[in-house]
């Protein structure tokens, strides 16, 4: 093999990666406005049949658009079908009801938006989605000024012995779906979520306030999230951004997070099911910006059904808890391959602007901590991870890794500059990663 061969070769893997090109939507041209389905724009009429008179209508003609113009839409939950375009023109607001019973199905709680086993999925257009996460969400008093507490407090709900948590049960005048507080709290619903879905597209939208995760793909293909905002208050509990599940090709590309948990999130799954629904595949993040989050850019927790092929390039941190965040632990572990980062840029990091952490906890409102499985079974295997041309401003420390060299191993970090103000490095186990022209400052 001649020289140049060789180095193509070599630079292949991130070639490929660099160009994933999910196939795009096929929407007919066809276009129905929710209006004439008796859709009442003023914040009290309930829409949710209008949506779906709305959507039967389209897909009768085989898909097309379905557009939301300027109002106030409350709805319950809206279920998307093949080849349809929800389109929200600028200043249209979907908001969901406030009333839980209206999403309850067989036991399970239906999300806002959702798709399952449809292809050509859509949603479009200079609107917002906002899901009265308020009337959902625990709060945890240390999180909230004297005044918002007492905001929450006038709604009802009920407060733990201790006084350091908030539930939303019991709120005045909504009905209760469980028997209680906790119960309630872990069936809290994603806002927008794609399962088993082909081509899948979100562009344009505002995003906000949801329940729990925000923007969840599962289990899909060919999926593109382009010029979309998500925000809800930072201290939102299990507030995920962007949380991308066992999906492949994939493109997340100048999207604004701000958010009270994890920003763009990878997730692979937990024990032996993962393997069967199979990796993170063919994953290309860029030019997002991601203000307040527990983690800019994350892999895991769980991710048994592993990470392969994923690039990670030209991204903004500005304000996160933590910059590039990789959390696992026995359980729910798996493999990395080829998983490239570069090109980053941070400012103001609460704590590690990179860390690697394999004794993650799951932590839900309310429960005590819960501790790492003491198992030897899907062991976490961060590896084959490239990071360089990182520049963080004004961190608590540069990098940390914790774990032993089993779980975090053959990972680099090059051309890299962190300013920081207490700690450069924490790595257990130098061996770990490998630093080449990285520079720390301290203040």
């Amino acid at each position: 093999m001649n020289r140049f061969l060789f180095l193509l070769t070599l630079l292949l893997p991130m070639v490929a990666v660099a160009q994933v090109t999910p196939a795009p939507v096929q929407i007919p041209d066809n276009t129905v406005n929710i209006k004439d389905f008796g859709a009442v724009a003023d914040g009290s009429a309930l829409n949710t049949r209008a949506f779906e008179k709305a959507i039967s209508a389209l897909d009768k003609k085989g898909g097309g658009h379905l557009v939301v113009p300027e109002g106030l839409y409350l709805t319950g939950p809206i279920s998307l079908k093949d080849c349809i375009d929800l389109h929200l023109e600028r200043g249209a607001v979907v908001l969901f009801s406030p009333d839980k019973t209206l999403y309850l199905k067989d036991g399970s709680v239906k999300p806002g938006i959702s798709a399952s086993k449809r292809h050509d999925v859509s949603i479009s257009g200079e609107g917002i989605i906002d899901g009265n996460g308020s009337f959902w969400r625990p709060v945890k008093r240390s999180k909230v000024s004297d005044v918002e507490w007492k905001d929450y407090l006038s709604k009802g709900g009920e407060v733990t012995e201790d006084g350091s948590l908030w539930y939303a049960y019991n709120l005045v005048g909504q009905e209760n779906i469980a028997a209680d507080a906790r119960s309630q709290e872990r069936l809290r619903t994603h806002l927008v979520r794609f399962t088993d879905c082909r081509r899948v597209s979100v562009t344009g939208v505002t995003i906000q306030n949801s329940p729990k995760f925000h923007l969840v793909p599962s289990r899909c293909e060919d999926v593109v999230f382009e010029g979309v905002t998500v925000r809800c208050p930072w201290n939102a509990q299990n507030g995920d951004g962007i949380d991308i599940m066992q999906c492949r090709r994939v493109v997340v590309r100048h999207c604004t997070v701000d958010v009270g948990d994890d920003g763009i999130c990878m997730k692979g799954g937990a024990g032996a099911k993962a393997l069967k629904d199979g990796p993170c595949k063919d994953i290309l993040i860029e030019y997002n910006t991601v203000f307040h989050a527990h983690g800019g850019f994350v892999i895991g927790s769980e991710f048994s059904g592993g990470m392969e092929d994923i690039t990670v390039r030209h991204n903004t941190f500005s304000g996160t808890d933590t910059g590039l965040r990789f959390k696992s632990a026995p359980e729910r572990g798996g493999h990395c391959r080829n998983i490239r980062i570069h090109d980053i840029v941070m400012n103001d990091i609460r704590e590690e602007a990179i860390i690697f952490e394999t004794s993650y906890a799951d932590r839900p409102a309310g429960y005590e901590d819960n501790q790492a499985a003491q198992t030897r079974s899907f062991m976490p295997d961060f590896q084959d991870i490239v990071i360089e041309r990182v520049s963080c401003w004004n961190a608590k420390t540069g990098i940390r890794a914790s774990g032993t060299l089993e779980m975090i191993h053959d990972i680099t970090v090059k051309d890299a500059f962190f300013y920081v103000w207490e700690t450069d490095t924490k790595i257990d186990v130098p061996q770990m990663i490998a630093l080449e022209n990285v520079r720390i400052t301290k203040r």
